[in-house]
């Protein structure tokens, strides 16, 4: 088939540009209601698991700042603490992101304040124990059996508070397992031992400042602080992240748009990109999820 001519391409061109403008304008119609929703102004205040500082801080927040307009901010602590300051009226928020499904329990029904009606499970991570390379066990964490290190005389080891974070409940369980696996009542000594607790947004700079040698940790925490890590096969404790706007939020607008971001394509990347196992279509626990957010969760 001959070349067009110059002419014709010059008449071409025109109706060319006409018809993708015309496609482009279609998508925009079609995608309106969802792309409305998901941009807007203001801050959305997200209350979330000290677990996710690192990720949700460096890379979830700057991402949902760039992709919406709204403004990220976010409060990391454990997540019973922060439940307990929901309740209190301590602390206020749009976004709820515990590390346990059962912690929404205590924000649910009148009597607690019916701050949660719904929630979503949506991502899980591990719990391993984190070592700062520089202590002088190192050497044997990577060559004894972690239950065996821990219990060493001088060994510094830290985890949180089982009454404030549900890492700190794993934690316990993990070592009271190991306690009786292994026939080694130290360990369930140090699941007891208070001097070992610490906030969980303080754990990773203690272990790095060198006032510890050990912690348990999330992976998804030793992934983003690099710590090398000892898993505690065949023991298995593993948490579950879920996320919910809260009733009565100051931003529902905002809370909505942040919740479609995190469990979208661009969020679920981020998501697995720092180590965390996501599901790709989270189910609703309870009643009232918003119609808006039917994209990105479906009723369970």
């Amino acid at each position: 088939m001959p070349e067009p001519t110059p002419l014709l391409r010059r008449i071409a061109a025109p109706f060319a540009l006409i018809a993708l403008a015309a496609v482009l304008a279609f998508q925009a119609l079609a995608a309106g209601p969802a792309a409305k929703a998901a941009s807007g102004h203001g801050t959305v205040n997200v209350l979330f698991a000290g677990s996710l500082e690192a990720v949700m801080n460096a890379r979830i927040g700057p991402a949902f700042d760039r992709a919406t307009g709204y403004t990220f901010a976010g409060y990391p602590a454990g997540s019973t603490d922060l439940a307990n300051e929901i309740k209190g009226h301590v602390r206020q928020g749009d976004v709820f992101l515990s590390a346990a499904a059962k912690v929404n329990a205590s924000l649910e029904g009148a009597r607690n304040g019916s701050w949660v009606s719904w929630y979503a499970p949506f991502a899980t991570t591990s719990l391993v124990l984190g070592y700062n390379k520089r202590s002088s066990f190192a050497a044997q964490l990577k060559t004894k059996p972690w239950y065996q290190v821990i219990t060493e005389p001088d060994f510094y080891l830290g985890f949180t508070d089982p009454r404030l974070d549900p890492k700190g409940v794993l934690t316990v369980a993990a070592l009271d397992a190991a306690a009786q696996r292994y026939h080694d009542p130290k360990l369930k000594a140090i699941a007891s031992d208070q001097s070992d607790l610490f906030p969980e947004q303080d754990l990773v700079g203690r272990l790095e400042a060198g006032q510890l040698d050990a912690g348990f940790f999330y992976t998804v925490e030793a992934t983003a602080a690099k710590l090398p890590t000892v898993t505690l096969a065949p023991l298995d404790e593993q948490a579950t992240y879920t996320i919910t706007v809260l009733n009565r939020a100051p931003d529902e607008p905002g809370a909505i748009a942040f919740v479609k971001f995190l469990l979208g394509t661009r969020g679920r990347a981020l998501l697995h990109a720092a180590g965390l196992s996501v599901d790709a279509s989270p189910a609703a626990a309870g009643t009232g999820l918003p119609a808006t957010l039917a994209p990105v969760i479906h009723s369970g």
